[in-house]
């Protein structure tokens, strides 16, 4: 019988008391994992400016991290060191890397952590490349925001030969190199899973997960038109939806900004995504619970949840 993937987004849970420290949170992942939990997601941001929250912060605290809601002291611990202790405490979990700013890091740089903690946790982890959004951050990180999506595809095509051969060479307007030898690779021949995702289905965002994705991971609902263009540029290329991960997320309802979100209420939500064949749900505990102990009954009610709602379509 078809299933629900439960993913829980684990990096924007600082709402929970008490306060997470590191640890905390490499435990929340171990916690996810016994109760039934696919994945956990991990996102980025190597600074934040004093624009980073411009277009006004979340009536409550809970609500997702977005472009430009983010209090500039908002935690985001570095997400190479935290996917490998936690690949070092789990043993089925698949470790997402979404978003990663791409542009932000030197490609062999990346391609060689990448490949590390993939081996690391035995091709577990999954990755989804971003150009983002904070033109202060690529500022302060010395990279032309201008420059950013044209960097990110020069980048993918280097990580793809760097976890393909040996040696390697590349030429292009962002980077040039002769002959250098990437090693270890990543687990698996090509590479971790990437996927794809953004606030919008534009025609970079389709040429970069038609030619290296297996997800796609939007933010926000796409339309059924976006949807259409996105199985026709598969199709042109020879491949299918059926062979691409569709993922999709629940989201709390906040009336104030001390609300917690109902969670019966936010899985009725999927309804509609499970229709148009989503099956890899993101959900983040914190906007149901103020209390890290209760994270593991989330988690179960989610998988649980999800599956049950899935099951109504049959």
């Amino acid at each position: 019988m078809d299933q629900v993937r439960a993913l829980m987004v684990l990096s924007e849970n600082w709402t929970l008391r008490p306060s997470l420290s590191m640890s905390d949170v490499v435990d929340m992942a171990v916690a996810a994992e016994a109760a039934g939990v696919d994945g956990i997601m991990i996102s980025d941001h190597i600074v934040l400016g004093p624009s980073a929250n411009r277009e006004g912060e979340p009536l409550n605290l809970r609500d997702y991290a977005a472009p430009g809601n983010q209090d500039p002291m908002t935690p985001w611990p570095s997400p190479v060191v935290l996917l490998s202790a936690i690949a070092a405490r789990t043993t089925s979990l698949r470790l997402v890397f979404g978003a990663i700013i791409a542009p932000l890091r030197h490609p062999l740089n990346t391609a060689k952590d990448l490949g590390t903690i993939d081996l690391l946790s035995q091709g577990r982890l999954v990755v989804l490349p971003t150009v983002s959004w904070h033109e202060e951050e690529f500022r302060a990180l010395g990279v032309d925001f201008s420059k950013r999506g044209a960097i990110l595809d020069e980048q993918l095509e280097i990580w793809h030969r760097a976890w393909t051969n040996n040696p390697i060479s590349f030429q292009g307007e962002h980077y040039s190199f002769d002959e250098v030898y990437v090693e270890p690779k990543a687990y698996a021949p090509g590479g971790p899973t990437l996927w794809f995702g953004g606030s919008s289905v534009h025609q970079s965002l389709l040429k970069r997960l038609v030619k290296y994705g297996s997800g796609f991971n939007p933010f926000g609902s796409p339309t059924d038109e976006e949807l259409a263009l996105l199985s026709a540029a598969l199709i042109e290329a020879g491949r299918s939806v059926a062979e691409i991960e569709m993922v999709g997320g629940i989201r709390g309802r906040f009336n104030s900004p001390d609300d917690l979100a109902d969670l019966e209420q936010a899985l009725d939500g999927s309804l509609e995504q499970l229709r148009q064949g989503y099956r890899t749900i993101c959900f983040k505990p914190s906007m149901f619970t103020d209390s890290v102990d209760e994270v593991p009954e989330i988690c179960r009610r989610v998988v649980e949840g999800l599956n049950e709602r899935l099951a109504t379509l049959s």
